[in-house]
């Protein structure tokens, strides 16, 4: 099982982070059976600037292929993707963008538009792709700017809708929940990107969708990493 990280800086991640891709991938590696077989896909590997910096030093090179980008949304993604699918030949592709379009580059019907485009041009590079679809996850601009916000929720109401017409037998598409319970105070460290917390609150709902829809992995243990502060 062939699984691309697409995502914007919450999904690359900075120096010294860990990032909820490395905490899924434990997750999935430590999970055996068919999960035992997946494997970490994409083009890119640092963190952001460059950095090779990762919170655990022992995350190996290969697990660490992604395609995130600080700055970069489905307006920027879509462009790529086609290529991307046909190169890395991924199966399942899980997705975390939009705040970044929605705050410095389209409207929630324009970003709808870069959607459908990134999913037709994957579709065509790979005709059984199979998607999850994180909503946009409001940070500290949505809580103090109320036109911003209104974006968000209407963009979250149209990528459900977008993905319930797109969703096919031959590619399925699901629309993963928001991360349980999450706070800006403790789930991100400046309003916006993951803390330890935040981390496995993402990895958890990536990987709880991946079990509900394809039996893929094991549920979570959310509680065992959010019960108490985490160290780095």
């Amino acid at each position: 099982m062939r699984i691309l990280c697409v995502g914007d800086s919450m999904t690359i991640g900075g120096a010294g982070d860990h990032t909820w891709r490395y905490r899924l991938w434990r997750h999935l590696r430590d999970g055996g059976g068919e999960a035992g077989a997946v494997t970490m896909v994409g083009p890119r590997h640092a963190l952001h600037e460059g950095s090779t910096e990762y919170g655990d030093p022992a995350f190996p090179h290969e697990a660490r292929a992604h395609l995130a980008g600080w700055g970069e949304g489905w307006l920027h993604h879509s462009a790529v993707i086609g290529d991307v699918v046909r190169d890395h030949r991924p199966d399942i592709l899980l997705i975390s963008l939009g705040l970044i379009d929605l705050g410095f580059y389209t409207n929630a019907e324009q970003t709808i538009g870069n959607v459908r485009r990134f999913l037709a041009d994957a579709r065509a590079a790979a005709p059984a792709l199979r998607a999850v679809l994180l909503p946009v996850i409001p940070n500290v601009r949505a809580a103090l700017d109320e036109p911003f916000a209104a974006q968000c929720a209407r963009f979250n109401e149209l990528l459900a809708s977008t993905v319930a017409e797109l969703d096919t037998p031959a590619s399925p598409l699901v629309l993963a929940p928001q991360p349980a319970g999450w706070s800006l105070d403790r789930d991100t460290h400046d309003g916006t990107h993951p803390s330890v917390a935040g981390e496995h609150r993402l990895a958890a709902a990536f990987a709880d969708t991946l079990h509900a829809a394809w039996n893929i992995g094991a549920p979570y243990p959310l509680a065992e990493h959010t019960a108490t502060p985490q160290p780095a």
